[in-house]
C-alpha cells in the first residue's frame, strides 16, 4: 500500500485548478440558495393561501422534490428533458436541479417561520388597515426570519456539500476537479484529503456568517420598542 504523500498533499492545497473548483462550488451554492429562497417563499405563501387548489399544488411539488434523491432529479433534468426537446447545458442543469430541490426544503422552513409568529401580530396589523403586502413585508417577515436563520444556515451548509453530486454530469466544481487531478498521478487520498480541507474551510466560514446573522437579528429583535404592539402605520408602510 502506497504511503500518504505529504508533499503532494501540500501541493494540492495550493493547486490553482483545485482552487478554481472551490470558486465554482461557492457560486454553485449561492445562486441556488437565492433562487430557492424566492421559489420557497412562493410555495410557502401558496400553502397558507387558504385556496385548496394552490395548497395542494404546493404540497405536491414539495412531496416530489423532498421525496426523491437529488441525484435522480439532476439526471432527469440533464438527460430526460432533452427527450422532450428541452436541452440544457451542464451548468444550467446543475443550477436548476439544485434550486428546485432546495426550494422544497426552504418552503417548509419559511412556512414554519411564519407559523412561529403569534397570530395576533398579523391580526393587529390588519386591524390597522395596512395592506396585506405591508403586513407580510414589515410585520411578519422580520419576525419570522429570526426564527428561520438556524434552519436556513443548515440548508446552506448541506447544499454546499451537495454540490458535489453535480460532478456526475461533469460539472467542474471541487469534487469533479479533484477526480480529474486524481487521475493524473492516482493520488487518491492526497487529492480528496485536500478537497475535504476545502469543504471544511467553506462550511466553517459559513458557520461564522450564520452566527453573525443570528446575533445581529437577535439583538435587533431584543431592542426595546417605543410602541406596545405595532409601530404607526406610516412607519410600517415605509417611505
Amino acid at each position: 500500500m502506497t504511503p500518504f504523500n505529504f508533499p503532494d498533499f501540500a501541493g494540492y492545497l495550493v493547486n490553482g485548478f483545485l482552487l478554481g473548483g472551490v470558486v465554482v462550488t461557492i457560486w454553485l451554492t449561492a445562486i441556488p440558495i437565492v433562487a430557492g429562497l424566492m421559489l420557497g417563499m412562493v410555495l410557502a405563501l401558496l400553502q397558507t393561501s387558504g385556496r385548496m387548489f394552490l395548497v395542494q399544488a404546493a404540497r405536491f411539488y414539495i412531496w416530489i422534490f423532498r421525496g426523491t434523491p437529488l441525484l435522480i432529479q439532476l439526471i432527469i433534468i440533464y438527460t430526460g428533458l432533452p427527450q422532450f426537446g428541452i436541452r440544457l447545458d451542464v451548468v444550467t442543469s446543475a443550477l436548476l436541479a439544485l434550486a428546485l430541490n432546495e426550494a422544497a426544503y426552504l418552503a417548509e422552513i419559511i412556512r414554519s417561520g411564519f407559523l412561529g409568529v403569534p397570530a395576533g401580530q398579523r391580526e393587529g396589523a390588519l386591524a390597522l388597515g395596512l395592506p396585506r403586502w405591508v403586513v407580510l413585508w414589515k410585520v411578519l417577515l422580520p419576525q419570522a426570519f429570526r426564527l428561520m436563520i438556524p434552519p436556513l444556515g443548515n440548508s446552506v451548509n448541506s447544499l454546499l456539500k451537495a454540490t458535489s453530486i453535480t460532478s456526475v454530469i461533469s460539472m467542474e466544481e471541487l469534487m469533479r476537479r479533484s477526480q480529474m487531478l486524481m487521475q493524473e498521478k492516482f493520488d487518491v487520498l492526497e487529492v480528496f484529503a485536500a478537497a475535504a480541507i476545502y469543504y471544511l474551510l467553506l462550511t466553517t466560514a459559513w458557520g461564522y456568517c450564520q452566527k453573525w446573522l443570528e446575533a445581529r437579528f437577535n439583538v435587533s429583535y431584543a431592542m426595546p420598542r417605543k410602541t406596545v404592539a405595532f409601530p404607526m402605520r406610516r412607519e410600517l408602510a415605509g417611505s
